[in-house]
């Protein structure tokens, strides 16, 4: 089968079309060589709005914007930020979200004017249920990471941080399905940067897939599931990861809930724990990776437990 892939070019023309649009991260020093990128100071509160703005741009450029609007399923910040950014344009979003979803997420949803549609118990059921209402009604079916589109605006990121953060040499993301990856992962490679990708053991899509060699279904039971639960990897994800200086890890929940306290605690940044969990990756690798700057990719979530 023929590699799925973006280029660098993909990421520059997502990055032409939304600059103007989205805010440039926030980079802010650690530690030592270690960086934050503060992206879930991002419109809707996570990286999620530079594909979502990058896709509907791309497609009223190219007069494929329906007037059914735009439907996306999510775990809720893809669903945000589609929301969001069809505000802007003034089209309809249909968010399909599992019951299992946040309460602060489903509640921002509605905030942002999206038809909220609650479906099972996980990403997958809600995915099935968007596939039926885009089959039916005609709206153009976004997808929370596997397109190019979408993987091309989140790579955007990489070419900001780079500004702010002097000899870079290696960017740590957490992934669900892949898109932030795919994008990221894209672009690093592109200037020479390696990219540690840090997973959930019990919702470890990508991992799974370059364990097996293909896109597999996987068991998504984790404290960060609510934005890291994809059960299946994208294969531009997989490909992606083939052919780049890219490391696969894994952490545990309980790894994932002391990063995120200490996040907290150390720094006063109040995450969720999806971004939590790219941080929670540091101490399984090896101090030689030079200068590394950890993308915190989300903030909606109840910070409640964190006093």
């Amino acid at each position: 089968m023929e590699a799925q892939k973006i280029g660098y070019g993909d990421v520059e023309q997502a990055a032409r079309r939304i600059t103007s649009r989205i805010r440039e991260t926030a980079v802010a020093h650690a530690d030592g060589p270690l960086w934050f990128a503060l992206e879930f100071m991002q419109h809707t509160g996570s990286f999620k709005a530079r594909g979502a703005l990058n896709l509907l741009l791309a497609h009223r450029e190219a007069g494929t914007l329906p007037p059914a609007g735009v439907a996306i399923a999510s775990g809720g910040n893809a669903g945000m930020a589609c929301a969001w950014a069809a505000g802007l344009f003034g089209v309809p979003a249909t968010v399909f979200v599992p019951e299992t979803a946040p309460k602060v997420k489903v509640e921002r949803l509605r905030g942002y004017g999206a038809d909220v549609r609650q479906v099972g118990a996980e990403y997958a059921d809600a995915l099935g249920a968007c596939q039926e209402f885009t089959a039916e009604s005609g709206a153009l079916a976004s997808h929370a990471y596997d397109d190019p589109l979408i993987a091309a605006g989140a790579g955007t990121l990489v070419d900001e941080i780079r500004a702010r953060v002097p000899r870079l040499d290696t960017i740590v993301i957490s992934a669900g399905g892949g898109g932030l990856f795919t994008g990221i992962a894209t672009a690093a490679d592109h200037h020479g940067l390696r990219t540690v990708v840090v997973e959930p053991e019990n919702c470890r899509a990508l991992n799974a897939a370059l364990e097996a060699g293909r896109p597999v279904d996987v068991t998504v039971d984790s404290v960060a599931a609510d934005a890291l639960g994809a059960r299946r990897a994208s294969r531009l994800a997989l490909d992606t990861a083939r052919t780049t200086r890219s490391d696969s890890l894994l952490v545990t929940d309980l790894e994932i809930i002391d990063a995120r306290r200490r996040l907290w605690e150390r720094y006063r940044l109040a995450v969720e724990h999806s971004a939590a969990t790219a941080y929670a990756g540091l101490p399984h690798f090896d101090d030689g990776s030079g200068t590394v700057a950890v993308v915190l990719c989300g903030a909606n979530t109840d910070p409640s437990d964190l006093a």
